[in-house]
């Protein structure tokens, strides 16, 4: 099981594009393995895709992905179109992730659409992706979606891994039938654990597999107290979630973080998105820093 850690920018999302262009090539020359994009559209953070077409550019060795894209947003074959172009500007870099988004994003009735819909929808999306980045043609008669004779030109030139996000019974059967891979989200390493085992149960009736090595979560950090007002107040926004498991955001010294990451591990979970728990652009180069130097050669197994 080959464990590795990537980086998100969190729900820290104000940094000038100089500082962002900064922590990306501070990311770059260390051994942090991949950086990572949330998708909200009506939220703060910036549009997941752009962000990641520019990485590629920018880049040549860090991999990128979405924690995760929502998928129910999304056309399908203009969906297919920009990440086909994204891997081919990234030389097969991309990691996308989908998940269904939550019932209680406020987008859904600023758009007049149900959110109940999202999981079959989601559903359709993302079967539609895997075809147009494969197959030479795609036909589809679907409830959302309907094409005839709909190609993708140029395809990419390697499979594109597709993983799914979420904890619900629904996340785990769409994995089971459709991902390459899964992702958790702000979860406790025992549930993280739990769902793994209900996601290989699951793929026991679809007769697929999924490489153990991808079995990945989200984990908010801090080298330093867990009393830090940094960690008190996005604990509040944790709880704010709809979390499974009590809200968990790894702190105090590296070993205590490290053991954070260890526990993940011992549940079966060998990819990472590490978040950084901070307050201002310098906190965050300050975190990325320890965690490169001082998390990652006690974690990792390179």
């Amino acid at each position: 099981m080959s464990i590795r850690i990537g980086v998100g920018p969190g729900l820290y999302q104000q940094l000038s594009s100089d500082d962002y262009w900064r922590w990306v090539a501070l990311c770059e020359t260390s051994d942090i393995d991949s950086i990572w994009h949330s998708d909200q559209l009506l939220g703060p953070s910036h549009e997941p895709l752009v962000m990641l077409a520019a990485l590629a550019a920018r880049t040549r060795k860090l991999r990128f992905g979405t924690n995760a894209v929502v998928a129910p947003h999304r056309d399908p074959l203009i969906l297919a179109k920009q990440l086909a172009t994204i891997d081919f500007l990234g030389s097969g870099r991309l990691l996308p992730v989908f998940g269904v988004g939550n019932a209680n994003d406020p987008v859904w009735g600023a758009t007049g659409r149900d959110a109940k819909e999202r999981g079959k929808q989601a559903n359709e999306v993302i079967s539609l992706v895997r075809r147009l980045l494969t197959e030479e043609s795609v036909s589809f008669q679907g409830e959302y979606f309907q094409y005839q004779d709909v190609r993708i030109t140029p395809r990419p030139s390697r499979p594109v891994p597709i993983w799914i996000g979420g904890e619900s019974e629904s996340a785990i059967r769409r994995t089971a039938a459709l991902g390459d891979g899964w992702l958790g989200g702000f979860t406790t390493p025992a549930n993280a654990g739990q769902v793994i085992k209900r996601i290989k149960a699951a793929l026991v009736e679809t007769g697929r597999s999924i490489d153990p090595d991808h079995y990945g979560v989200i984990v908010p950090f801090r080298i330093g107290p867990a009393d830090h007002p940094s960690v008190i107040s996005f604990q509040k926004l944790l709880n704010n979630r709809a979390t499974s498991g009590a809200p968990f955001v790894a702190s105090g010294d590296s070993a205590a973080v490290i053991a954070a990451f260890q526990r993940y591990a011992d549940a079966g979970v060998s990819k990472f998105i590490a978040i950084p728990v901070v307050g201002n652009a310098e906190d965050l180069m300050t975190q990325t820093q320890e965690l490169a130097a001082n998390i990652l050669p006690f974690v990792e197994d390179r």
